[in-house]
């Protein structure tokens, strides 16, 4: 399975995917291959993991791309541009899926029905609130601790036009949440290295276990589309992920 990682910042779940895809292939094999980094920021480490684990690296920036058409990032409506002229870069490297790896920008239907892409998200996005996922969006962890939640975990998804909205693939062991004794979350400070902290823990023992590993599963086939779009692994229908147990 011909794999695209996508990032925009630090890399480390991509780095991860690509230490797991090595490991696997000391052991004998593995069923899928990182042949392509992309990133949209050219203030990313893109270039330095490409270098450490002699893969190409595509970068196009779209703060650039936004700054000489005049516009903001969050105006969505010029999108679909820069995500065509990204798909036209990537068809030489004939992808099978594209691997959100900390890729922080919005992806417009283009990409997510011109590829499968699989993303991971710092939350147990099979809790709902009033019908919907309860933690999505940036601040997932920081939302988990406020509602009082005892652990967290991480989830890897299919991605959709609705973001953190596509099916579930993957859910991690859960994380215990450490918060000081005493301490005020009301203190924006002391929230922010809360969060920080336990979301650096979570990827540790989530995010960089499930993606590299869902990777796997879909490269081994064990995930399966059946009638009316229902998601299968070895057989048996996942509505809410494969949880890790």
């Amino acid at each position: 399975m011909r794999v695209a990682g996508f990032m925009s910042g630090s890399g480390t779940n991509l780095r991860r995917i690509l230490e797991y895809e090595g490991e696997l292939e000391a052991e004998g094999g593995c069923p899928f291959r990182v042949v392509v980094i992309f990133s949209d920021s050219c203030n990313s480490n893109a270039v330095k993991i490409g270098e450490d684990f002699d893969r190409p690296v595509i970068t196009r920036d779209i703060t650039a791309y936004y700054r000489v058409r005049g516009r903001k990032k969050k105006d969505l409506t010029i999108r679909p541009g820069f995500d065509e002229a990204t798909v036209r870069a990537l068809q030489p490297w004939k992808i099978s899926v594209l691997a959100f790896a900390g890729y922080m920008s919005i992806a417009s239907p283009i990409l997510t029905t011109t590829y499968v892409g699989v993303n991971v998200h710092p939350a147990d996005l099979s809790i709902k609130e009033h019908g919907h996922r309860k933690y999505v969006g940036d601040h997932a962890v920081r939302d988990a601790i406020l509602a009082g939640e005892k652990t967290i975990s991480a989830t890897t998804h299919l991605v959709s036009d609705e973001v953190d909205g596509g099916r579930l693939l993957m859910i991690s062991r859960p994380v215990q949440v450490r918060v000081p004794p005493g301490a005020d979350l009301g203190d924006a400070s002391l929230l922010a290295r809360v969060e920080i902290e336990n979301q650096d823990r979570l990827k540790e023992a989530g995010d960089w276990v499930v993606f590299p590993e869902t990777l796997r599963y879909m490269a081994e086939g064990r995930y399966t589309v059946g009638e009316q779009g229902r998601l299968f692994l070895d057989g048996e229908a996942i509505p809410a992920g494969y949880r890790l147990v």
